[in-house]
């Protein structure tokens, strides 16, 4: 097999192999039912009561608040589809921004065309909410404030502890789609006053196929999923156990060397964005430099073609994206960029790429080289670059 470097650990993670082991025994030696009330079903009882616990303590929420989905997409649903249903008669108004992923922006439109009404905030150059525009869109009728703890795309953080004050202030729900930021970042649910959290388990090192939803006490939301009684009423469907209890496991790692890990990431993803800022011309980076998740790097490339450049990157072993895994094979270009106001010819160059902790500076340094050689070539053969290198010489757009 040819050289692998993975760098599009915001598509997917690497199941750690302590993930793996504990998952195992829960297929073929513990394999009961944890709904059923015979002994044998204790242990898988015990085992998601378990993975219950240790994925609240890291929020500091209460057990009894977490919820097991199949994954980040159905958690931001129920959040949206379930709250509106059950605040419909308060009102049918939602806020939320154009730089939210397709299971929130998607579910929105759907929303919309049961009869609610969703204001889509504009965000900064860097990709950050702004606070005032947040404010003014308030109404009556807000009963949901969704906005996505850090974007996916472009890696920046939002000012979601503020976000958080406004929504309780005035008495309006607040979602937060932290798919990428939870075990990766510090969250405290009562710090922070949010309502409601989704996340996803293949994001932190955890299999896919399992997420949750967290629900503070009180809030009046209905079930997505119906059927049984599992989860407490609100989400029908035999427990996914392996899934959750990997899940868990996935939680105690990544919580135990948090600070640790996002350091050494940090570190490589500052050194990896100026040696390409320093090196590669007529290049720009995509999302704020500061307030930013500390794996995640989104360069844009003018006068080539993202697409192209990706494809060159895989033959020479190296995996990125030009955005979003849920929109490959997309021929527009990413929404996130728009919204933060790249045109669409510089849009169509993007390329992110997003570290682990086994990623290594010597991998960096070679990728940063394929990188340099892949855009000049790519460069060479576009007309668009030629001529604007024939009016204007070597100065930088």
């Amino acid at each position: 097999m040819k050289q692998l470097i993975y760098l599009d650990n915001a598509a997917t993670t690497k199941t750690r192999p302590e993930v793996v082991e504990a998952m195992l025994p829960y297929f073929t030696e513990y394999y009961g039912n944890p709904s059923s009330v015979y002994d044998f079903s204790t242990e898988s009882k015990k085992a998601v009561n378990h993975a219950r616990e240790t994925i609240a303590q890291s929020l500091g929420a209460k057990t009894n608040e977490i919820y097991f989905t199949a994954g980040g997409s159905e958690a931001d649903n129920w959040a949206l589809v379930a709250t509106a249903e059950a605040y419909e008669n308060k009102g049918k108004h939602i806020i939320t921004t154009k730089i939210e992923h397709h299971a929130v922006l998607h579910t929105c439109q759907y929303l919309e065309k049961r009869g609610y009404e969703v204001t889509y905030l504009d965000v900064d150059e860097n990709g950050v909410v702004k606070l005032d525009e947040l404010k003014r869109a308030i109404r009556p009728d807000t009963i949901l404030i969704s906005v996505m703890f850090a974007n996916n795309e472009i890696g920046t953080i939002e000012p979601i502890k503020e976000i958080g004050a406004i929504a309780r202030e005035h008495g309006i729900l607040f979602h937060t789609d932290a798919v990428q930021a939870f075990a990766h970042v510090p969250i405290h649910v009562d710090e922070y006053n949010i309502d409601m959290l989704s996340s996803s388990g293949h994001k932190l090192n955890g299999p896919k196929g399992i997420g949750f939803l967290y629900i503070r006490t009180g809030v009046k939301i209905r079930s997505f999923i119906h059927g049984g009684a599992q989860e407490r009423k609100r989400r029908a469907g035999t427990e996914n156990v392996p899934g959750i209890v990997g899940y868990g496991r996935a939680v105690e790692l990544a919580m135990a060397n948090m600070e640790e890990r996002a350091a050494q990431e940090t570190g490589l993803r500052d050194y990896l964005m100026k040696r390409v800022m320093d090196e590669v011309p007529f290049t720009r980076i995509n999302g704020s430099r500061t307030s930013r998740l500390p794996n995640n790097v989104n360069f844009a490339f003018q006068f080539i073609e993202g697409e192209s450049l990706l494809i060159k990157l895989d033959m020479a072993g190296i995996c990125g994206s030009s955005g979003s895994a849920c929109t490959s094979g997309s021929l527009d270009p990413s929404h996130v960029l728009l919204a933060i106001g790249l045109p669409h010819e510089i849009a169509h160059g993007s390329l992110r790429l997003t570290l682990s902790e086994e990623n290594t500076k010597e991998e960096i340094d070679y990728v940063v080289e394929q990188i340099k050689e892949i855009v000049e070539y790519l460069r060479g053969m576009s007309p668009l670059y030629e001529d604007y290198m024939k009016h204007n010489g070597n100065k930088e757009k």
